[in-house]
């Protein structure tokens, strides 16, 4: 064993002990946070505005402070962008975390000094979790992978800006610096079929034994791989024992990439934001990922069905319950207040508090008033996965066909790209559709009710979908392709 797998023991000791401290005094840790970041902003241009000075808990805070999204925020944000200090957080940001939207075009997203470090410690813990559960740390003596956006920063009014992943990438710690790839150089590429051949270039024939990114870029990575060597990943990398992931739900691309790797191996789900480190699995054993909160965020929750309302019911964690699709409201030590980031999660565990990642609060198809969401159509098409073994996916979006041009009733199209298609693709469809009438009566009914019919399936060619995110401008990195729309925008360009 070397070094950096010997002391990552205690290390990881003292991690889990800290952690579990405030895991038991978690509704008092939050409440106390509210109050400390209140305090610390009650002098910027947005604390004044909202009469921070006046909050004395959680009520007043809900009273204060609205729920806005980045179109809410966006005068205070031009403010920072152009300069000036003291108008969201103390100071200036450290760096612009930017980001595109669909509404709002590129976004800035500041994070501080005082939130720099939670960005970068969630991932460290989530690894050191991992190891003190496990007692497996001679990874860390091995060569790790990140599969992320490009390191290259400009300088917008003094403050660095770039992506998130290359943010963090500047604050890996020196011990793993060593022995991670890709290169500072590689990683700057900009187009991501050319960076991955030079990636493929530097790790294929070095001892990895950590991969890290969105599920189906390192596929795509082990393809290029699998299409040069003619090995499995795991004849190529034989040391490489964990994969890290974040960013959309595993299961439905589980099933290829551990066919491509040849073997099963130890996974950790990360949730990443460029709001804050949202929460990581920090059990191999244990359902969901555990909720961060200590990390310099105060959480806030809203039920779906309340969301649209006029005033929806917004609630701390000490009042969320098991079961419920929740919107996520953040309030950050970087100055982002009552901020609707678009994700919902669902409760798995209150002691401690674990969540699983249920889908986008705008993410859904309603057209006929059915609501589904995304982890609906993630559920039916794993439970369809499991039912024809001999399918591999590589990935599917579903949209509404209102107006079908074959005629006939409308009905939810699900396009699809298989590594390996169903034998019977009508058994393999209906499949799905009755799952998702189990999960969701009001689609069942719709059905029933002859105003829908079963959903379709297209399937798709060859790279389709590396097609569609090429021609958006959005291929690798941490982009990844909307799991299901309420229109056809995406559906009808794919």
């Amino acid at each position: 064993m070397g070094f950096r797998s010997i002391l990552a023991k205690p290390f990881a000791s003292f991690v889990v002990q800290n952690r579990q401290k405030w895991e038991k005094q978690a509704v008092e840790t939050q409440l106390n946070l509210m109050k400390s970041l209140v305090a610390d902003a009650s002098h910027t241009l947005f604390g004044k505005d909202h009469r921070f000075s006046e909050i004395s808990d959680y009520q007043s805070f809900k009273d204060a402070i609205p729920v806005q999204d980045y179109e809410n925020l966006k005068p205070y944000i031009e403010k920072v962008v152009a300069g000036e200090s003291d108008i969201l957080w103390k100071d200036k940001p450290l760096y612009f975390a930017k980001t595109s939207g669909t509404t709002s075009g590129v976004k800035y997203i500041p994070i501080s000094k005082e939130s720099i470090g939670f960005h970068i410690n969630g991932a460290r813990d989530a690894l050191l979790s991992y190891v003190h559960e496990t007692g497996n740390s001679q990874f860390l003596d091995k060569n790790l992978i990140f599969l992320s956006g490009s390191p290259e920063m400009i300088k917008k009014n003094g403050v660095f800006t770039g992506r998130l992943s290359g943010i963090v990438n500047h604050h890996v710690p020196g011990y793993l610096r060593s022995n991670q790839l890709p290169s500072y150089e590689t990683n700057c590429i900009e187009d991501w079929e050319t960076k991955l051949e030079k990636i493929i270039d530097e790790t294929i024939d070095k001892p990895m034994s950590l991969i890290s990114g969105i599920p189906p870029w390192v596929q795509m990575y082990f393809d290029r791989i699998q299409a040069r060597t003619g090995k499995k990943i795991k004849d190529v990398f034989p040391d490489f024992s964990l994969f890290v992931y974040g960013g959309v739900n595993f299961e439905p691309y589980r099933a290829k990439l551990f066919e491509s790797i040849g073997k099963r191996i130890d996974s950790i789900e990360t949730y990443p934001a460029s709001e804050g480190f949202i929460a990581y699995q920090d059990s191999q054993e244990a359902e969901g990922l555990l909720l961060l909160l200590n990390s310099g965020v105060f959480y806030e929750f809203i039920p779906v069905e309340d969301y649209f309302k006029e005033n929806p019911r917004r609630l701390h964690i000490g009042e969320v319950q098991l079961g419920i699709n929740y919107a996520v409201v953040m309030n950050t030590n970087a100055g982002l207040w009552g901020y609707s980031i678009g994700d919902t999660v669902k409760f798995v565990s209150l002691n401690p508090y674990r969540i699983i990642v249920s889908g986008r609060i705008k993410h859904f198809i309603s057209a006929f008033g059915e609501h589904v969401i995304g982890e609906e159509v993630e559920k039916a098409m794993q439970f369809a996965m499991q039912r024809h073994p001999e399918v591999e996916l590589v990935e599917f979006t579903v949209a509404p066909q209102v107006t079908p041009p074959e005629g006939g009733l409308p009905y939810h199209e699900w396009l699809v790209e298989f590594a390996k298609a169903p034998q019977d693709l009508n058994t393999f469809a209906q499949d799905i559709n009755q799952k998702l009438a189990e999960l969701n009566v009001y689609y069942d009914d719709l059905m029933t009710g002859n105003i829908l019919q079963p959903l379709k399936i297209r399937m798709l060619p060859r790279n389709a979908f590396i097609d569609y995110m090429k021609s958006q401008g959005k291929l690798g990195g941490q982009n990844k392709v909307p799991r299901l729309s309420n229109d056809r925008a995406i559906a009808d360009k794919i």
